[in-house]
């Protein structure tokens, strides 16, 4: 799968291993053109502008949303007003799970980081086109495996790594997946603010400011307005060992 590729379908989350992002392609994708147009028939499209929510913990579910461009924040709120970011989710995603079909309430929220078209899909109607062609129910159990691999590989990594390790990790995560080679710089071409990066790793943004700064002073990375540079991905790396 090429850099382009991965760009267009990955998602952004905190996970041991950037192999877990790029082994699924798209929802549509395993899908014949037949089983495709019937998915896409039932759907309704939705543009929502940046900041605009696509449903908010507690609402009732009633189906999903697949990405068609743009980038979607999944996280979880807690009593205290602190957030968790789960992921971003980027086209050929869809956000909605766990309950496919619609039942109960949701439990985390959703919202739009940027301008992003989506297609809804009913939950009844998508229940429907599951118990009709085994394409389209197997189609949507492999992207809800995905999603449980990959909040699995989150709660893996805030039980089990320090919060330095975590930051880490995702710098070479991002310089990965998102990253662009430059000479002897890689840079990380999605701008993240100090509480972009604190939301999914579950730190604080002064930490995470004070973090970057000691980075910046070591020579490992450059940060400037959102733009993440990386300087040193060796170093990085062997800190983790």
């Amino acid at each position: 799968m090429s850099a382009a590729t991965l760009r267009t379908t990955a998602g952004i989350m905190l996970a041991e291993s950037d192999t877990l992002v790029g082994a699924l392609p798209g929802l549509l994708d395993p899908l014949n053109e037949t089983d495709r147009r019937r998915v896409l028939a039932i759907g309704r499209q939705e543009v929502l502008e940046a900041g605009k929510h696509v449903w908010r913990q507690g609402d009732t579910q009633n189906g999903i949303y697949l990405i068609e461009s743009g980038r979607i924040r999944s996280y979880y709120a807690a009593p205290s007003g602190r957030e968790v970011t789960l992921a971003y989710w980027f086209a050929g995603n869809f956000v909605g799970g766990p309950d496919l079909f619609g039942a109960g309430a949701h439990v985390w929220s959703s919202v739009a980081i940027e301008r992003s078209r989506l297609l809804f899909l009913p939950g009844p109607r998508l229940r429907e086109l599951a118990l009709q062609s085994a394409s389209i129910a197997v189609a949507l159990l492999d992207a809800l495996a995905f999603k449980a691999r990959c909040y699995s590989a989150m709660a893996q990594m805030l039980g089990t790594r320090s919060v330095t390790e975590r930051l880490q990790r995702l710098l070479i995560f991002l310089s990965k997946i998102y990253g662009s080679q430059q000479g002897r710089e890689i840079v990380i071409g999605t701008p993240f603010t100090h509480g972009d990066l604190a939301n999914l790793i579950g730190a604080t943004r002064q930490w995470v400011t004070v973090q970057l700064s000691r980075m910046q002073a070591r020579g490992v990375i450059r940060y400037d307005r959102g733009l993440i540079v990386i300087l040193n991905l060796r170093a990085l790396d062997l800190e983790l060992v």
